[in-house]
């Protein structure tokens, strides 16, 4: 079931130009009567519902700023989806997170607009894998990345983000331990301890795509460059970086330091996002676009307050082992 069409009326030019006015930097002002009437019929549905959106930082932004009631990345989203007084939880991201939100709230309705919003990182391990490795690992604790299903989490010791993976791994005082799914990430994280890191083979399609040499050449074309990186890249990118941190590390770091002008190497609709806030920052938007993140839209966003699509439902038996590591993360910080 899908809306019809909504008409860009004055009222709604009214209603939603407020909004329009923080985002006309990043969206041209032909394409925001195309937005407007989601917009406004977004967030008066939610009200009507009580439902709260969740928006991942990857999100475009027209939903990232004109329907958000909490953003952040996977981090954010996971301690505040713990958090949430709503009846209705709407993840606009993918899979996994609208997953880990229902983990952490099985007793309300947690919608995601599109099924088909998965991750290469989720599916590149399966919880048989996990047990598989333990069992050639016996009595290594394993730290899993949240980017991953809940039979992964529930057959692991301890969720991480990039942003406290190193803490993390840090916290549980031991010599070694299984890393899992991101083989970039968990590389970075064996960098920044002592700690034997045990890695898998996943990686983020979107991350894995920049080069070094790709940064080279912004920095030969823009020599007062400053590059941010996600860790989720390939090591040669991270050595080319100026800085390198998660989704909110890179955002603070923009905050702190106000470079003249920067790259941000990660998901491009963070950039403009990112724009937003700072207008006094020029960025050099490289463009690798996240298929899935980007299956998420306002018009289906409105079709998932309006028809209910799509509940997301885990066992209860993997619910409550996979919340154990999730809680875990969150008591670590």
């Amino acid at each position: 079931m899908t809306t019809a069409a909504l008409e860009y009326t004055p009222e709604i030019a009214r209603l939603t130009q407020p909004i329009y006015e923080r985002l006309k930097s990043v969206i041209p002002e032909i394409e925001w009567p195309v937005h407007a009437p989601y917009v406004a019929a977004i967030n008066e549905l939610k009200r009507e519902r009580n439902a709260v959106l969740l928006v991942h930082n990857y999100q475009t932004p027209e939903i990232f700023h004109g329907v958000a009631d909490i953003t952040g990345d996977s981090l954010a989203l996971a301690r505040r989806a713990a958090e949430v007084d709503a009846d209705v939880i709407v993840l606009c991201g993918v899979h996994f997170m609208a997953e880990t939100a229902k983990i952490l709230n099985p007793d309300k309705t947690v919608l995601i607009p599109d099924l088909r919003a998965g991750c290469s990182l989720a599916e590149s391990i399966t919880g048989e894998d996990v047990r598989l490795l333990k069992q050639r690992y016996p009595g290594v604790p394993v730290v899993t990345y949240v980017n991953t299903s809940a039979d992964v989490k529930a057959e692991s010791d301890v969720c991480c983000t990039s942003s406290n993976a190193v803490k993390v791994v840090e916290s549980l005082n031991t010599d070694r331990v299984i890393f899992l799914p991101d083989n970039y990430l968990g590389k970075y994280v064996a960098q920044q301890t002592d700690v034997e890191v045990i890695l898998w083979h996943g990686t983020c399609e979107v991350h894995e795509r920049f080069t070094g040499a790709e940064l080279k050449g912004y920095r030969a074309s823009h020599p007062d460059i400053h590059i941010i990186a996600h860790p989720e890249c390939p090591p040669d990118v991270l050595d080319e970086a100026d800085f390198v941190g998660s989704t909110s590390g890179m955002i603070n770091h923009v905050g702190e330091t106000r470079p003249a002008k920067v790259v941000m190497v990660t998901e491009c609709s963070m950039s403009d996002n990112v724009a937003v806030e700072f207008p006094d920052v020029e960025f050099i938007r490289p463009c690798n676009l996240c298929p899935h993140m980007k299956r998420i839209t306002l018009p289906r966003i409105l079709d998932a307050l309006r028809f209910n699509q799509y509940p997301v439902e885990v066992d209860p038996s993997i619910a409550d082992q996979a919340r154990r590591s999730v809680e875990a993360m969150l008591a670590i910080g």
